[in-house]
């Protein structure tokens, strides 16, 4: 799930730069290792407690470099769990819709820059993620304190504050490749810390 960055305000140019060089090194991945990636970063999510004892996850379709998650969401299905997808909107905040099985993803009615796969099924509302116990995010880096570094288009911020608003407390995990993890990354007041990443070679996890 790629956050759009279209009708944003400009970043912090040190969160632009880092952004780049993370596209880039991603883009570098041949198309082995991003499926080598995707396979090892589906066990090691599923090793997580808070997936583990989770009835209703909140994740998304990776599309392009991003780290795959389509084998993470079918084994979440087959293990019985609720899997919501983000569907998203024309204002680049995310409604919600339950996954399905692969057949069941279409491409986005608002795709933006990239070709989206949303679930076709009924959309459950913005709120549907309050109801969720692990939420899976996107990203391209987090650092030793947990923040996450996004894409830029608030997508994801906006899902984070509406947890917040609604006194929602799910297990905040981020899928990334082993190298995203890094000593620092720029942070904004709006920015909230996760309590986990998980990569292709296992989990970090952070205090609060």
């Amino acid at each position: 799930m790629v956050e759009s960055l279209s009708g944003n305000p400009p970043f912090p140019p040190e969160k632009a730069s880092l952004r780049r060089e993370l596209l880039a090194a991603r883009r570098a991945l041949s198309p082995e290792s991003r499926r080598t990636a995707a396979h090892a970063l589906a066990r090691s999510a599923l090793a997580l407690p808070e997936l583990a004892g989770a009835r209703t996850v909140a994740a998304y379709v990776s599309v392009g470099a991003e780290p795959g998650t389509r084998e993470l969401l079918d084994a979440l299905r087959d293990a019985g769990k609720r899997v919501l997808l983000p569907l998203l909107l024309p204002d680049n905040d995310l409604d919600w819709a339950a996954y399905e099985g692969p057949d069941s993803l279409a491409e986005a009615a608002h795709p933006g820059k990239m070709r989206l796969l949303e679930p076709s099924g009924p959309p459950l509302g913005p709120q549907a993620v309050t109801g969720a116990d692990a939420v899976l995010l996107p990203g391209l880096a987090v650092d030793r304190r947990g923040m996450r570094l996004g894409r830029g288009g608030g997508s994801y911020d906006r899902v984070l504050a509406r947890l917040e608003r609604a006194g929602a407390h799910p297990a905040l995990v981020v899928l990334l490749y082993d190298e995203e993890v890094v000593a620092r990354v720029p942070e904004e007041p709006h920015d909230h810390p996760v309590q986990a990443v998980a990569t292709p070679s296992g989990v970090v996890r952070f205090t609060a």
